[in-house]
């Protein structure tokens, strides 16, 4: 093996933006392999990928033992397998694979299962969860499964990676949308966690909810690009007034969306969304012309930059010295006709978390590439994307204590 190949990295299921550079083997025992590793979190690590997309235990343990881990001297991928820890890996994750089944405050049956996250990793629940769910339901039923964060990061992915690995095909998209959300899009203030938002998103401004719309507009305009019918579903709060509502609703519909329903679920439950499980069955009614948005023949390079122009908006891809080595090398070990799977911020379609609405003429930076070829996809790093999140400044700990009298926590809300 040779060491300044290793691409396997350790996982913790905490934030420390100190674990995202360390050096390893400096104990006595250890002399002569010391070198620089990092840490994950344990969302981005390739096992939990491959926890999402596997369909039995039998393709697990297949899936696992292909995991590369690094390249010999000849350039060519070491693995799992040839480690000979695949067993074991199985072991640890065998009841792992079973679909946790929990249900609402109202009794509709849940399955949860699976926490890759959508800005650096695929962001999906499990395919056996979905398969599960769907013999349950029978022929006439519904499952519905999230994709996380927006429609250029999870929904991409669900499409392009989940549906290739799994064989199912979407029937509908449902698109939430908030009028807060859109107020940011549109050039509304900072809001940070914890603070009160400010007074242009708890009062009517109908000036900011139109600009923000754009955001809207392109989310569903990205899932037409898989030919699937779209409902905008509208998550009402309090403070969003009628005629907000019905400019968001027009303007999704004008954009495209087959239906655009304002939901109260919020403030009264399953009740406040009966209309738009009426509007998902009639959507669905109409089928969909469900496609690819690209052919996974297509070299690496041409593949990002199809997401990059078609899903973000970017006018083309800059690759780093190091990125486009990585390329090289999974193309010549027979890697290059794998899905992408981009790491990217999930706060604007860019790079640039701060650059709201819809940014455009933009390159989009792709500083490295990874490998998860037991998961099955090729994994670039887009710009300064950390697999390790940091916390902030102040840290929300600062507020929590415990009554020692009474056991109650404050301050986790």
């Amino acid at each position: 093996m040779d060491p300044s190949t290793i691409t396997w990295q350790r996982v913790v299921d905490t934030n420390d933006r100190f674990l995202r550079k360390i050096t390893i083997g400096q104990g006595n025992t250890e002399k002569g392999y010391s070198r620089q590793a990092q840490f994950d979190i344990a969302v981005a690590s390739e096992i939990m990928a491959v926890l999402a997309l596997t369909d039995s235990l039998a393709d697990m343990k297949e899936r696992l033992g292909r995991m590369v881990v690094a390249s010999d001297k000849n350039g060519q991928p070491v693995t799992a397998d040839d480690l000979g820890v695949t067993g074991a890996l199985t072991v640890l994750m065998k009841d792992a694979i079973k679909p946790n089944l929990m249900q609402t405050l109202e009794g509709t049956p849940v399955f949860v299962h699976a926490g890759p996250f959508a800005n650096i990793a695929h962001g999906n629940s499990s395919v056996l969860a979905d398969k599960i769910a769907l013999k349950l339901v029978g022929e006439e039923g519904f499952v519905v499964t999230e994709a996380g964060f927006g429609a250029d990061i999870g929904m991409e992915k669900f499409f392009n990676i989940k549906c290739r690995a799994s064989g199912l095909v979407p029937n509908v998209v449902v698109l939430v949308a908030t009028v807060r959300a859109l107020k940011m899009h549109g050039g509304g203030p900072s809001v940070t966690a914890g603070v009160p938002l400010k007074k242009e998103y708890t009062e009517e401004n109908l000036q900011l909810v139109a600009d923000g719309c754009c955001n809207l507009q392109k989310q569903i305009q990205i899932a037409q690009l898989f030919g699937v019918p779209v409902v905008m579903a509208l998550n009402v709060f309090k403070t969003d007034t009628r005629a907000e509502i019905d400019l968001v609703c027009e303007l999704a519909k004008r954009a495209g969306a087959f239906d655009a329903v304002p939901c109260y679920h919020w403030s009264v439950g399953g009740k406040g969304s009966v209309d738009l499980a009426w509007a998902v069955r009639e959507a669905a009614s109409k089928g969909s012309r469900f496609q690819f948005l690209y052919d996974v023949q297509l070299p690496i390079v041409e593949k990002i930059r199809t997401i990059a122009q078609a899903v973000y908006g970017a006018k083309d891809i800059k690759l780093s010295p190091e990125a486009q080595s990585k390329i090289d090398r999974y193309t010549e070990q027979g890697f290059g006709n794998l899905p992408i799977c981009m790491a990217k911020t999930h706060l604007s379609l860019s790079h640039e978390p701060d650059k709201k609405g819809v940014p455009k003429d933009f390159i989009l930076p792709i500083s490295d590439v990874r490998a998860s070829i037991g998961a099955g996809f090729i994994y670039p790093l887009v710009g300064t994307m950390s697999t390790m999140p940091g916390l902030p400044t102040r840290p929300c700990f600062y507020d929590i204590d415990l009554d020692t009298e009474t056991e109650q926590v404050k301050g986790l809300f």
